[in-house]
């Protein structure tokens, strides 16, 4: 391991050391925000903290090890159990190392965030709506294995109990990066249920996964925007609400449109709409510092362009297939049902980080 390295898992220690005195602190256990925060970043240091010091020590085990071997005076017995150190030590050591290699990349800023989840009905008709209610499905099973919490902030309903469009905010720990990887088409093959003849279509649904922004964030000023109200209404057209308690929010300058009817409250659906609408803006800017590295290296898992076709879900086959890591897995039903979900999310996670080293290399 390199000098650097070393110092930077001795920094990590000392960070975690004073992260964990802060959080016995009256002052910031009586702050929600600050013992969130705070919190969070104890959690992020932990895993690093634990296998470098596990790494320090075996090294250290190494080194003592290889004194006694080259003492010509040391008693067998004893040069034997430091042979076995020596050995232990050099096999685990590489992999303690890659592993840290890992931990220690430069994070995404974001990562840590909670995340703004909106998936819209594409090609395909009642059936790609129903393919939106299904991924839904997937991502609202998956954040309850993870402890996340799931608020639907705006919902569209198709006429057959698909999704046209939903909206929904996730909270909890490593939220967005977690989910980042999960923006793009996603394509589905299988056999409608309305159809008579068992011909398979192919539908599609396109899922987008925001940071969450907050108020220090992007700051929004007032003449910005254009706020419209109207009267909630449920699929079909009918009424659900008999007040205009629906809020429309356009952003002159992005011109991005943002609307929510979820709640009877307008205030409610007003807050939730700017939000969503931050969550947006604070996306577009990242897109842009994304095209411009993309430029000096392009991601094995694509830039998250909501265009790129991503995955296919191919009913027939029970398979699920990553276009950008060209990987299948022939376990559909886990992955819909979510548990499985964690292997793809995993997998993309790896590879990303093994284009990011692969990058540093160079």
């Amino acid at each position: 391991m390199s000098l650097n390295m070393q110092s930077q898992i001795q920094k990590i220690i000392t960070r975690r050391a004073e992260v964990a005195e802060k959080l016995m602190d009256p002052t910031v256990t009586s702050d929600i925000a600050s013992y969130t925060k705070l919190s969070k970043e104890y959690k992020a240091l932990e895993e690093v903290c634990t296998q470098g010091e596990t790494y320090l020590a075996l090294a250290k085990s190494k080194s003592e090890a290889a004194e006694i071997l080259a003492d010509k005076t040391a008693d067998p017995d004893f040069k034997s159990m430091a042979q076995d150190e020596y050995d232990n030590a050099l096999k685990e050591l590489p992999k303690l190392e890659e592993n840290l290699k890992v931990l220690l990349l430069p994070k995404d800023e974001d990562d840590e965030r909670n995340a703004i989840l909106e998936i819209r009905a594409g090609t395909g008709g009642d059936e790609a709506a129903l393919f939106a209610a299904d991924l839904f499905k997937m991502y609202n099973a998956y954040a309850a294995t993870q402890d996340w919490t799931v608020e639907i902030q705006d919902v569209s309903e198709s006429d057959v109990g698909g999704y046209k469009e939903i909206i929904a905010k996730i909270t909890g720990y490593n939220v967005f990066g977690k989910l980042k990887f999960e923006s793009g088409v996603h394509r589905v093959q299988r056999v409608p249920a309305t159809e008579t003849q068992g011909r398979v279509h192919t539908s599609a649904a396109t899922v987008a996964v925001l940071p969450e922004a907050e108020e220090v964030d992007v700051h929004i000023e007032e003449k910005d925007l254009r706020i419209d109200v109207f009267r909630s209404s449920g699929p079909g057209g009918q009424s659900v609400n008999t007040t205009d308690s629906a809020v429309r929010i356009t952003h002159l300058p992005t011109n991005i449109v943002v609307q929510c009817q979820d709640e009877k409250s307008q205030l409610k659906n007003k807050a939730k709409a700017l939000n969503i609408l931050r969550s947006r803006i604070l996306a577009a800017e990242r897109e842009k510092v994304d095209a411009v590295r993309a430029l000096s290296r392009k991601s094995m898992v694509g830039s998250g362009d909501r265009s790129e076709k991503i995955r296919t879900y191919n009913y027939p086959q029970s398979r699920v297939t990553d276009h950008r890591i060209e990987t299948s897995w022939h376990s559909l039903n886990s992955i819909m049902q979510g548990i499985g979900l964690e292997d793809v999310i995993d997998t993309l996670q790896r590879e990303d980080q093994a284009a990011r080293l692969a990058a540093l290399a160079e």
